[in-house]
């Protein structure tokens, strides 16, 4: 089977997940997904590959070397965004896109002049929605590029490796897959997940990031009667968002640069709760928003009494760059493997967060590949082809640099 048949079979399986739920998985199409994908590996003639009970499929493909390396594994998720919709039809391939812009639904286009990565994509094939729903890219086209590269290794024993780990996992999207995850079933040494956008992409630093919830507890009263009574919660929370730097939020920052997001507020004149996040690359300074953000609220109850502002903070993942510096060949390996596949190697910083820093300090140093998707989360998300069975050849070209991998000289 092809990748990108093998794409496009994926992403017709309706795999959003969805917070609040009391399953793990989160929905059960996504169990439905693993048992079809443990399925399909077995039928390569893969005999280790387990699917446990909350829907993570675990496996690897043993040495065909004598020499001991390291063990090498690939993680995918399974589960799309609840942004939009799972497809309902087969999405369409462009082949040889000729750059011009390009109809989805009323309202939603895909436009070369303003998508760098469709601009990239001028001479390639592509796949898009109908514009009413999500692609599924992210990250079922990591799943069938994992899952192609598996299909080679088990088809010719001649490509000489180490011993090669896989993981397929639920409910990345809604920031629980790791709270699941069988380190010890995994059994790699290091690891990539294969979940970024633009193939060449190679991430190996991200966000520090965390939530911080305020909540602001006012006093209502009549209004002809408010004088020196009334605390309008709804007010003081505008007043409190205002300490916070308005160039530090995320439409005014870039690379490295860390904000304050508010996400979400709700509430009148007797209470009310925001939700932010707050973001930092550098530690030093991710624990400096934290303190400002506790510094604001500490300014709200010197102006109006102790207890109008309460604030709950909690810390997410860790910038995963100081467990993967000391495994440097982790990068460098990618980085020849990429510009052996015809393209120019980029190692941006990641405005977010993924799974690969969770696990990073979990003992598996796990940086993240692009997979040659884009505009994920939207109507407008598109895979490239091409790029699709370059990243591929990637993670088969990164498999055979580590058979000969030396840990001498290894940084």
């Amino acid at each position: 089977m092809k990748l990108y048949e093998r794409f496009l079979n994926y992403v017709m399986y309706d795999t959003m997940s969805l917070v609040g739920q009391n399953t793990v998985p989160s929905t059960p199409g996504q169990r439905v997904l693993a048992e079809a994908l443990t399925e399909e590996i077995r039928s390569f003639g893969i005999e280790d590959v387990r699917l446990d009970e909350k829907g993570y499929i675990y496996g690897s493909v043993p040495a065909n070397i004598d020499e001991e390396v390291p063990v090498i594994g690939f993680i995918a998720h399974m589960d799309t965004s609840d942004a939009h919709p799972s497809p309902k039809q087969r999405p369409r391939i462009i082949e040889n896109y000729d750059g011009s812009v390009i109809q989805l639904a009323p309202g939603v286009e895909l436009d070369p002049d303003t998508d760098a990565n469709l601009k990239n994509a001028v001479g390639c094939s592509i796949i898009v929605t109908d514009g009413t729903t999500l692609l599924g890219a992210d990250d079922k086209a990591g799943a069938a590029e994992i899952v192609t590269a598996l299909e080679y290794m088990a088809a010719h024993p001649e490509f000489k490796h180490g011993k090669v780990a896989f993981s397929f996992t639920p409910d990345e999207e809604i920031g629980t897959s790791q709270d699941n995850f069988d380190v010890a079933a995994f059994g790699a040494d290091f690891a990539y997940t294969v979940d970024g956008a633009d193939f060449g992409d190679i991430e190996y630093e991200n966000f520090n990031g965390a939530s911080a919830v305020i909540r602001i507890k006012g006093v209502e009263t009549h209004p002809g009667e408010a004088k020196d009574k009334m605390k309008n919660a709804a007010l003081i929370a505008m007043e409190f968002d205002a300490m916070l730097p308005p160039w530090e939020r995320p439409e005014h920052t870039s690379d490295y640069e860390g904000f304050y997001h508010l996400l979400d507020i709700k509430g009148d004149c007797s209470d009310c709760e925001m939700s932010y996040l707050i973001r930092e690359h550098d530690r030093e300074k991710y624990e400096e928003r934290k303190e400002t953000v506790k510094r604001a609220a500490a300014m709200i109850n010197a102006r109006y009494g102790n207890g109008t502002a309460e604030v709950e903070i909690r810390d997410g993942y860790r910038n995963m760059a100081e467990m993967v510096r000391p495994h440097m060949h982790l990068i460098d390996f990618a980085k020849e493997a990429i510009a052996e596949c015809g393209v120019e190697p980029r190692v941006p910083a990641i405005r977010g967060g993924t799974d690969g820093a969770e696990l990073s300090f979990k003992g598996v140093p796990c940086p993240n590949l692009g997979t040659g998707s884009f505009n994920h989360h939207s109507l407008m998300e598109t895979a490239n082809i091409d790029h699709m069975e370059k990243c591929c050849e990637a993670i088969l070209r990164i498999i055979g640099k580590y058979a000969g991998f030396k840990a001498e000289g290894q940084n």
